[in-house]
């Protein structure tokens, strides 16, 4: 039987494992730290399993002068059970707090979340439910019994653009999405950039209390786009459906928590 863990937080903590943050900054299920650059541009698979594949779609640009691009993750593209999802932060030359800056697509169509309040919209076959989180730009995706995405979409800032020298343009504050992933039910040949942290014998290269540590792996999870699954080490397979034994369990772990396989852990 699997076991879905619904954790009480809603949303995302960027020092928690399962996490996707900043220019872009990971952390694995194995709790360590990594950074990831990947390509402006060019789409990732975040994670890939035999029933569930998200990628990322990358932004940002190169400042002369720079050896690699400043990247941030700017959306989600999921496959699942023969049905595709996209969550995107829209482009914005400034940033206005009081602008929804979230577009959902599913199956090619796109979905309509009221704003103002915390609505909530359902496939036909509730096989995904998307929540407003507070009134713009802050999300929860559940797939139950398989993954609850968190994503709040935020800019780079003037203070982060001072700090890091980014040298964002004028006409592009680089919203992005900050997220943090819970999953049930991972195999242990789960890849991905983030997905291959929850291997159960994965040796990351990143080690523990390395500041800035870069791993690598464009060239095995680089995919042709949001929506494709044919990066060199993708295991996703179309024809694996969700199965429908799920038991739900309600816990508040702490924000260290995290669970994978068929069974929950929770480190402190």
């Amino acid at each position: 039987m699997h076991i879905y863990l619904y954790i009480v937080n809603r949303k995302p903590n960027c020092n928690s494992p399962g996490s996707a943050c900043y220019d872009p900054r990971f952390i694995g299920g194995d709790g360590i730290v990594f950074y990831f650059h990947g390509k402006v541009n060019e789409h990732f698979a975040l994670i890939s399993d035999s029933n569930l594949q998200i990628n990322g779609r990358f932004i940002g640009h190169r400042p002369t002068g720079r050896s690699r691009d400043f990247t941030w993750i700017q959306s989600l593209g999921l496959l699942f059970n023969s049905h595709t999802f996209s969550l995107e932060a829209t482009k914005s030359a400034t940033w206005d707090d009081e602008i929804d800056h979230l577009k959902f697509t599913y199956d090619g169509e796109e979905i309509s979340l009221p704003v103002g309040g915390l609505s909530t919209w359902k496939s036909r076959e509730e096989e995904i439910k998307v929540e407003r989180t507070s009134g713009l730009n802050s999300v929860i995706v559940t797939i139950p019994g398989v993954v609850e995405i968190l994503a709040n979409v935020v800019p780079v800032t003037i203070e982060d653009d001072r700090i890091h020298g980014y040298n964002v343009p004028s006409d592009d504050c680089f919203a992005h999405l900050e997220v943090q992933f819970r999953f049930a039910g991972l195999s242990d040949g789960v890849e991905g950039v983030l997905g291959r942290t929850y291997q159960p014998d994965f040796k990351n290269p990143a080690k523990p209390g390395v500041a800035m540590a870069v791993v690598g792996g464009e060239d095995k999870y680089k995919t042709s786009s949001l929506l494709g699954a044919d990066c060199a080490n993708c295991v996703f397979d179309s024809s694996n459906v969700v199965g429908n034994e799920k038991q739900m369990v309600t816990l508040d772990c702490s924000a260290k928590g995290l669970f994978h396989g068929n069974g929950i852990v929770c480190k402190k």
